[in-house]
């Protein structure tokens, strides 16, 4: 999972072996919207040696997770129609129909060394959000993660590369709300390129990142190459 470090700058963060990467420096509390931007910005994908969002030997499956087809990250997103922009509350469930996702969503932050956490891995089939950042539906990009795999097979985000643009994503939130988000485009990065402010930069829309590992597994590293990112714009 991403560590507080900018890609491509100084030390990459390094695996722990337990689904984090080592942290540069601990993020700061949302007490103001440009300085939380700054420091989610710094939240990457990175990681030294090939370990990223999943890490620790999960490659036990013998499918390759779904790569993006075509379609790729938006140059720039859509603006018509847009959602309406929500008060902030946390997201508690996610249902993307095209790839059969239902699952649970839980806040995720970062641990006393500062790296940023991730759903646990004896629960595969369940996302996070960066609590850190805006919620589903409010201004800003909503970052979720989720694992690729796992020791017993396919997890939450297995087929996320499926996603075309024009499909949807919902995200029921603990004010009862659904918000629903219209995908704009899904690139895959390497982890050394990873696309940090077009994943945590944001505007005055209501956005969703979606975010998961891809590329074939290394068994030598234990982890995947690259990044699977969806962009998707809040459309009602």
């Amino acid at each position: 999972m991403p560590a507080p470090a900018a890609s491509g700058a100084g030390t990459a963060p390094t695996s722990d072996g337990g689904g984090n990467l080592a942290p540069q420096r601990k993020p700061e509390d949302r007490s103001s919207r440009a300085r939380t931007a700054a420091v989610v910005a710094a939240v990457t994908l990175t990681g030294a040696a090939g370990a990223g969002l999943v890490a620790a030997g999960l490659g036990t499956t013998t499918d390759r997770p779904p790569q993006p087809g075509a379609s790729a990250a938006p140059t720039t997103e859509r603006s018509e129609s847009p959602g309406p922009v929500l008060p902030r509350s946390e997201p508690v469930r996610i249902t993307i129909p095209r790839i059969g996702v239902l699952a649970d969503v839980v806040p995720v932050a970062t641990d006393d060394n500062g790296a940023l956490e991730v759903p646990p891995l004896d629960h595969p089939e369940i996302a996070g959000w960066y609590r850190r950042g805006p919620t589903p539906g409010e201004a800003g990009n909503a970052v979720l993660v989720g694992h690729v795999d796992s020791q017993t097979g396919p997890a939450v985000f297995f087929d996320l590369g499926r996603l075309q643009p024009g499909d949807t994503v919902q995200v029921t939130r603990a004010d009862g709300r659904v918000a629903t988000f219209t995908v704009d485009g899904v690139g895959a990065y390497p982890k050394e390129r990873f696309p940090t402010e077009g994943v945590y930069g944001g505007d005055a829309a209501a956005r969703l990142r979606l975010i998961t590992c891809g590329g074939r597994f290394n068994p030598r590293t234990g982890s995947y190459p690259d990044n699977i990112v969806v962009f998707a714009t809040a459309t009602r």
